[in-house]
């Protein structure tokens, strides 16, 4: 046997051992670099068509052209976006599922269910605001209010009479119309439908009298003439409706009711990972036709950091959960 020989092995040992090391605390920038290194899914939590669904597919597309990877737009719809929530929290933090969110399970659901499957702030990183979904409030035409100010005076005038449909408990629609009724000191008996389409239909109809829509489902039957926008519900005009005045505008200071969208990954993704999402998404965001296809489905595009989607999200959170409590909104 050779003198030398064990002493050689424990050296080697050692010698991997740091090589390990090294190698280990490498491999964390390494894999932002080389990420995304295969497929990724996009998780939507509404079917296909809608804004979110939209805006998902639009970024999925720039980013695989981007990455030269694939991004497959998953759409699990139901329980008011709960489904799809949990399935994301439960995911692995590695970039390769994202969650495209919104304001109902992020902001919302957290007051009103009394059991969420998924804790809406510490299961996820937020990577970006993505867009801005305004609402607006329509009458039908028939009923012969031409102003915010009309509808709250007749509302005053007939109590009980006045109804007003939203897509479901807890959605921005049906937010928006409880502050907006709180606000105004007047109470109308709400009409719930499974989604925004059916309220629509059954207000064109005349069964209701009013709503808080999206502009996207509600410009066409404006434009027809069968229903009558009166205001919108950001903080500025729209610049595709520069006449319709702001619900704050027309009576109501700071009234701000949106539905928006953002990007989501699991809690405890890698920030570099985070970071060079982030980068991409608002690259995305800045695109003429990216900016475009939105204002077609009547969303405007929003960007800017994690951190400024963590404390916008904190903010609506807060805003939506007294909301809720003055209203009483519970759904078991």
């Amino acid at each position: 046997m050779h003198p030398h020989s064990s002493h050689t092995s424990a050296w080697g040992s050692a010698l991997r051992a740091v090589t390990f090391a090294m190698l280990a605390a490498l491999t964390l920038p390494a894999a932002a670099q080389d990420y995304p290194a295969k497929a990724m899914r996009f998780i939507v939590p509404y079917p296909p068509g809608g804004a979110s669904d939209v805006v998902a597919r639009l970024i999925g597309q720039h980013m695989s052209e981007t990455w030269r990877q694939p991004v497959v737009i998953e759409n699990r719809a139901g329980a008011n976006g709960m489904i799809a929530l949990s399935f994301v929290a439960q995911s692995a933090p590695d970039g390769y599922t994202l969650l495209m969110t919104n304001v109902g399970p992020s902001a919302i659901n957290p007051s009103i269910y009394a059991k969420v499957p998924y804790d809406a702030i510490r299961d996820f990183v937020p990577v970006s605001l993505t867009n801005l979904v305004p609402l607006m409030l329509v009458v039908n035409s028939s009923l012969g209010v031409n102003s915010m100010t009309e509808l709250v005076a007749r509302a005053k005038a007939t109590p009980g009479t006045l109804t007003y449909g939203t897509g479901g408990t807890g959605t921005a629609g049906h937010l928006a119309m409880e502050l907006f009724m709180t606000n105004a000191g007047i109470r109308m008996e709400r009409v719930s439908y499974k989604g925004d389409g059916l309220a629509l239909n059954d207000m064109l109809g005349g069964q209701i009298t009013t709503m808080f829509t999206t502009v996207i489902s509600g410009e066409p039957h404006v434009q027809s003439g069968k229903l009558k926008a009166l205001a919108v519900t950001t903080t500025r005009r729209l610049t595709a409706k520069p006449d319709l005045p702001t619900v704050a505008e027309a009576g109501m200071p700071g009234f701000e009711a949106v539905s928006w969208g953002g990007v989501m990954v699991p809690a405890n993704t890698p920030r570099p990972i985070v970071n060079k999402l982030n980068a991409e998404i608002n690259r995305i965001l800045k695109l003429a036709d990216f900016k475009e296809r939105l204002s077609k489905v009547g969303a405007e595009t929003a960007g800017g950091t994690p951190e400024e989607f963590q404390a916008y999200l904190a903010a609506e959170t807060e805003k939506w959960a007294r909301v809720a409590k003055t209203a009483n909104i519970r759904v078991e």
